[in-house]
């Protein structure tokens, strides 16, 4: 019997319904996601792109990061009207689930206070990132508000998947940065690991998976 692609999955799978084994997988993704970039945050050493946006954010408003960074991922939702994207469970729960254990795990760790903890926190952080991004996006239950205003636009205009991202991402930093989100030798670690890093957990699963069809 032929084996079922993963775009395939992806296209065929139940966006709002799912068993309970995905949904603990996709939960336990999303807190991984949120953990690590409350430890990113909590290194000191520059943020990832969005959530240096997030950040920027918190500082003008006076919130906190991670909920500034369920707000702009409400913001994105709304954007996908005009673009007709399509949600699903866990694009739903990524807006929110994320942001609530980034500042969940802020308020849980100590602000590390010597070079090599902070360089620990990035290095972690980055990690639980990259695990927490292929649980979640195995489960095929829908993209998470900034994948899904990249396809969309990649949709409406042409433009390359890869060109987008990289816009979007350069958009977010910049703006975040002008708001007074940190940026640092952590954001450079975080743009040259987590592509990489994530599919690396995404192949481990894939043979995970070959490994249980035997």
């Amino acid at each position: 019997m032929p084996r079922v692609s993963a775009a395939e999955q992806a296209v065929a799978a139940p966006r709002w319904s799912a068993s309970p084994r995905r949904l603990v997988q996709l939960m336990a993704g999303l807190s991984a996601f949120g953990a690590g970039e409350g430890l990113i945050v909590a290194s000191e050493l520059g943020n990832s792109p969005w959530t240096v946006l997030a950040e920027g954010v918190a500082v003008r408003t006076g919130i906190a990061v991670g909920a500034a960074t369920v707000a702009i991922s409400i913001l994105i939702l709304l954007a996908w009207i005009p673009l007709r994207q399509r949600p699903g469970l866990g694009t739903i729960a990524n807006a929110v689930v994320v942001g609530v254990m980034l500042d969940v795990t802020l308020e849980l760790v100590e602000r590390p206070d010597t070079p090599a903890v902070r360089a620990a926190y990035l290095a972690l952080g980055i990690a639980l990132v990259a695990v927490g991004s292929g649980l979640y996006l195995t489960t095929f239950l829908g993209p998470g508000p900034r994948d899904g205003l990249m396809t969309g636009l990649h949709r409406l205009t042409g433009a390359t998947i890869g060109g987008l991202r990289t816009a979007i991402e350069v958009c977010a930093l910049a703006g975040g940065w002008a708001l007074g989100g940190t940026l640092g030798i952590g954001t450079l670690a975080f743009a040259l690991v987590i592509g990489p890093a994530v599919a690396a957990v995404l192949r481990l699963g894939a043979s995970g998976e070959s490994l249980r069809d035997l």
